[in-house]
């Protein structure tokens, strides 16, 4: 099914699977936008396969693949790694449940993520999401930097939460994580409804952080 603009203002975005192609699109773009000239650090994308069957494959990021990657990028001195990953700071970015407005009380008062109100982080005290205090600091200080719009979500206790490949991957590599992602209704239906203007939010934040 192809994909529409819808809205007044044509400020919603109707389409299949944008959970998760929004946060590819944006991170393969900021991506593209770095300029790495005269910089010591190595900017890394990693797009997987099966996270919404457990990510225990060849392909997902429960794969090896992930360390072994980092090691050749830190060449032959095997002490350097640890360095590296101690220096090292990681995005995991997965899209985010937009309060409904027929369901507002399934959300916490104080967090409540609007479509096309910005790039939305993640907390969980049950680790379901891999965002810490320090990492959720250095966002929020990285998103008033660049003046780029940014929300933050807390699933209510009484309310199951799902997760991301975060957790997997920051006990797996050891890198500090913050999850996060766009705001979207209607999540895993043939018609999702995302805001038009989120994923430009998320390339420009993606792009400051790198």
């Amino acid at each position: 099914m192809p994909g529409s603009l819808a809205g007044l203002d044509e400020e919603f975005i109707m389409a299949p699977r944008q959970d998760n192609l929004v946060n590819a699109w944006a991170g393969a773009e900021a991506l593209a936008k770095h300029s790495p000239a005269g910089s010591s650090t190595a900017a890394v994308l990693c797009l997987y396969d099966h996270e919404e069957v457990g990510s225990q494959s060849a392909h997902g990021a429960g794969t090896e693949l992930t360390n072994l990657v980092l090691e050749r990028l830190c060449g032959s001195n095997p002490a350097l790694l640890p360095k590296c990953i101690a220096k090292s700071f990681m995005l995991s970015a997965d899209q985010v449940h937009a309060v409904h407005p027929n369901y507002v009380s399934k959300h916490e008062s104080n967090f409540q993520p609007a479509v096309n109100g910005g790039v939305t982080m993640k907390h969980n005290s049950n680790q379901r999401y891999a965002t810490t205090a320090m990492g959720a600091a250095l966002l929020r200080d990285l998103a008033r930097r660049n003046d780029i719009p940014l929300q933050e979500v807390m699933v209510r206790n009484d309310s199951p939460c799902g997760s991301t490949i975060g957790p997997i991957l920051s006990a797996k590599t050891a890198l500090r994580t913050v999850d996060l992602g766009c705001p979207q209704l209607s999540m895993h239906s043939i018609r999702e409804m995302g805001g038009a203007k989120d994923p430009y939010h998320a390339v420009a934040l993606y792009k400051a952080f790198l």
